[in-house]
């Protein structure tokens, strides 16, 4: 038993009710305790609603009124997202709530009864017991500009997942329809590859263009670095070209909408970042964290989406 253990034990007296939840989708059940085990009440079904919050709370003031206790801690196994809504109705409540491992709860399910088979009810009861013994975590729940951060960061996760989708689709679609073009480009992603590929023709097609057609098609978004010799080398690549013709119509097409989603998703972070400078602009420290070589700004709106506010923090 190290120091913070015996800290969090100390934090239940006999003066605290403990509520152990166990959290599901659309149903939750609670049970009441003291630090001696003594169970209050009847366990306590309540939904994953406004009703059901207000219904949860009032069975906890009533024993609480009850028991004559003075403070409450509700201890809960953080299942999936579902807990989210619950703590935070917790905390605009000024009601302490920790959450205990669910590896913990698996384990000491056979303590009472020799039997790890799983039961909301029973589950609960094992829940309360972990936080009496000190066994549990509180998790840190963003307020204001730091709750923004953290959707924001989630935001920005969900954007790379889908960026990283788009750009495998496009190499799919040059390996069955122009698998010579990266020969000619090292990448598809650089400004002139991308605008070749705004053409939306298949190789067959492209090599019915002229080179000045082509050149004139480049200079719309590159003005130097490319030019004639870049377009000899992709109309020679696209004679030879093994792609796949048949089904062209529909080929393109798909090239079309494949590279719409990747400028979408791409003025999507342009957005977000605008956003995230903003927010980071009202966190105070920030200047000097960006001032530490390698730290970036990424990192910071990271480190703080995670964080939190550093004043609810009593140590570094």
């Amino acid at each position: 038993m190290n120091y913070n253990q015996n800290k969090k034990i100390a934090q239940i007296t006999s003066q605290t009710l403990i509520v152990g939840v166990d959290i599901a989708k659309f149903k939750h059940v609670a049970r009441a305790q003291d630090f001696r085990r003594m169970e209050f009440g009847s366990p306590c079904y309540f939904e994953n609603t406004k009703e059901g919050f207000e219904h949860f709370l009032n069975w906890i003031m009533e024993i609480k009124k009850e028991q004559c206790m003075e403070n409450v801690m509700v201890g809960m196994e953080p299942t999936g997202h579902y807990w989210f809504n619950l703590a935070h109705m917790l905390k605009e409540n000024e009601i302490k709530f920790v959450a205990v491992n669910p590896l913990h709860v698996k384990k000491s399910k056979e303590l009472d009864d020799n039997s790890p088979t799983k039961n909301d009810v029973k589950d609960v009861k094992v829940i309360a017991q972990l936080v009496k013994d000190g066994r549990y975590a509180e998790p840190t729940i963003p307020q204001g500009v730091y709750a923004e951060l953290r959707v924001a960061k989630k935001i920005r996760d969900l954007l790379t997942e889908d960026l990283q989708t788009v750009q495998g689709q496009v190499h799919n679609w040059i390996d069955r329809y122009f698998p010579e073009f990266l020969t000619v480009f090292k990448k598809w992603e650089g400004k002139a590859a991308l605008q070749f590929l705004k053409l939306y023709a298949l190789p067959h097609e492209i090599v019915n263009f002229t080179e000045h057609e082509l050149l004139a098609h480049l200079r719309k978004t590159v003005t130097r670095s490319v030019g004639l010799s870049k377009i000899r080398k992709l109309k020679q690549a696209a004679s030879k070209s093994i792609g796949l013709r048949q089904g062209s119509e529909m080929a393109k097409l798909e090239l079309k909408t494949l590279l719409a989603k990747y400028e979408l998703i791409y003025l999507k972070f342009e957005e977000l970042d605008t956003k995230i400078d903003c927010l980071l602009d009202e966190i105070p420290g920030v200047p000097q964290m960006l001032a530490i070589k390698g730290v970036g700004r990424d990192t910071v709106a990271g480190f703080f989406s995670e964080v939190g506010d550093l004043k609810e923090y009593t140590h570094p």
